[in-house]
């Protein structure tokens, strides 16, 4: 639904937009009524003509099954609260781009923060693949999600080492204020009115993959990716791929070599800037991997070969070259065996590089630089060593996989953090004692342990502290002080584990979750 359209609803339902809340504040509040569980918790839905984009799941009886197959009130509650956030809240705007009236555009806000990022777009997106269908429609789903990759197309096309970006020219909407990048070095330059931040991930890059596969798999619907710039835009993506298997810190005679992307911040943390002004720390080329200047959290790699980012991009390349071979050209044809031939080659360099010997015991390292150094830990945020059976680069049952979730899932992380309130992992982005529900979410995702998922569902609705939105991260020892009250990703995701619990393991959801007491 566009904004324009949304105003006119408000104003024929009596209600003028201005009276809409800033979700923000509202987000921090506890509303009536309450579910009627042991926790009392808030309903978080704006008013129907305040949402930003309809979806009638919860309206028109679609998760009526859903619902009966619950018993605690309290996970219903947050349920409610949380699937619909992104849809409810955070279509910022959609149109269409002002040189092609068929192309659809959707500008998606990651929520407390007025921009839009690749990573999140994508994730927020793919909360409602279980709903997504094929429809030519406007005011569908599937337009939402053609909008999306039409835009990041856009961005990717000028910017494409870039993670955060601005409302696109047409929906008029003025570019958000970043003071942290105000005065950042960035190599490639960029236009500060259609990017909002400049943090070279490799994940962002997987993520236009992601959301591109994950269309055409829901809907079949190949014709679409003929039109417009997608085309366009991933043959300019797989260039900046083939220019990174190249890179590396020195040349074959030792001096530095000219990077292929830079980045230096003033600021008084380690993780929002680039050691070695900005070149980072050195890494080793052709090795089949692919560098990361920073993580899925936004902060800085240590060693650059992030191995959970290149896990998800041999995933989506090979997810992705089918779209090409239904183009039915005989260049896209050769592009799609490329990509899935780049897949093999990162699968051999992690087999090679990514996985070393701890305890005894083979495991996934989360970061390595081509030279033996290694980082053992992982971080909540997807793409993680946690999730990689989640986005699908391998099973669950894989040996190094269940080593490597042992050690995460202990105090042979670094960053998991265990407390009354929860025990998840977390990272440095908000620091230690600081747990992620995401994590948690991750964990169920990639767990068949029926005893595991209760306790972390129990854990992740506790965390809510009683308000039924699933925030970035909460101490683990006080459930007040949590950050980030409006994390539509985040959000969506636990709706989406909802979703993959009533298919597979409907008898937890028959559960009672009893309220931990916390000290």
């Amino acid at each position: 639904m566009s904004v324009n359209l949304l105003a006119l609803l408000a104003l024929l339902c009596g209600i003028a937009i201005a009276q809409c809340p800033d979700y923000l504040q509202y987000s921090q509040s506890w509303h009536y009524p309450p579910s009627s569980g042991p926790r009392n918790i808030s309903y978080m839905r704006p008013e129907p003509a305040c949402r930003t984009f309809n979806m009638s799941f919860f309206e028109d009886g679609s998760s009526d099954a859903i619902f009966y197959s619950m018993s605690d009130f309290d996970l219903w509650r947050t349920f409610l609260n949380s699937y619909p956030n992104t849809l409810d809240t955070a279509i910022r705007w959609k149109g269409y781009a002002a040189d092609s009236p068929d192309e659809e555009l959707t500008f998606i806000v990651t929520g407390d923060i007025d921009a839009m990022w690749l990573r999140d777009s994508s994730n927020q997106m793919q909360s409602y693949l279980p709903l997504l269908t094929a429809n030519s429609s406007a005011d569908s789903l599937a337009s939402l999600f053609r909008g999306v990759i039409n835009l990041q197309a856009r961005y990717l096309l000028t910017s494409p080492y870039c993670n955060a970006f601005q409302p696109p020219v047409e929906s008029g909407i003025a570019p958000a204020k970043n003071p942290s990048a105000s005065q950042d070095v960035v190599f490639p330059t960029y236009d500060n009115a259609s990017v909002f931040e400049c943090k070279y991930e490799l994940d962002s890059l997987a993520s236009f993959l992601q959301i591109s596969a994950q269309y055409y798999n829901a809907t079949g619907d190949a014709a679409f990716f003929g039109k417009h710039h997608w085309l366009e835009a991933i043959n300019h993506v797989y260039q900046v791929f083939n220019d990174l298997y190249f890179s590396s810190t020195y040349d074959v005679n030792g001096q530095v070599k000219q990077p292929d992307y830079s980045f230096t911040r003033v600021s008084d943390r380690a993780t929002e800037t680039l050691a070695n002004d900005g070149l980072g720390n050195p890494f080793k080329g052709g090795i089949g991997l692919f560098r990361s200047a920073f993580r899925p959290s936004d902060d800085a790699t240590i060693y650059q070969y992030l191995i959970p980012s290149n896990m998800m991009l041999a995933r989506y390349l090979e997810a992705a070259a089918p779209i090409m071979v239904a183009l039915n050209d005989s260049e896209s044809a050769v592009t799609s065996v490329h990509m899935t031939q780049l897949a093999t080659i990162i699968r051999q360099g992690i087999e090679e590089h990514g996985i070393v010997t701890v305890g005894g015991k083979r495991v996934y390292a989360y970061e390595v630089d081509g030279y033996g150094s290694a980082n053992i830990m992982d971080d909540a945020n997807i793409p993680s060593l946690l999730s990689a059976p989640f986005f699908g680069y391998l099973d669950a049952n894989d040996d190094v996989y269940q080593n490597t979730r042992a050690l995460l899932l202990s105090y042979g992380n670094p960053y998991f953090m265990q407390g009354p309130v929860i025990s998840a992992i977390g990272g440095p982005h908000q620091g230690p004692g600081y747990a992620w529900p995401m994590a948690s979410i991750v964990r169920i995702l990639t767990s068949d342990n029926d005893t595991e998922i209760s306790e972390q569902l129990a854990l992740i609705i506790d965390s809510t502290n009683t308000l039924g939105l699933i925030h970035e991260s909460i101490n683990t020892f006080n459930s007040s002080d949590y950050t980030r009250p409006w994390f539509s990703w985040a959000n969506g995701l636990f709706g989406q584990m909802i979703l993959d619990l009533y298919a597979r393991k409907r008898h937890i959801l028959g559960q009672s979750f009893p309220q931990a007491q916390q000290s």
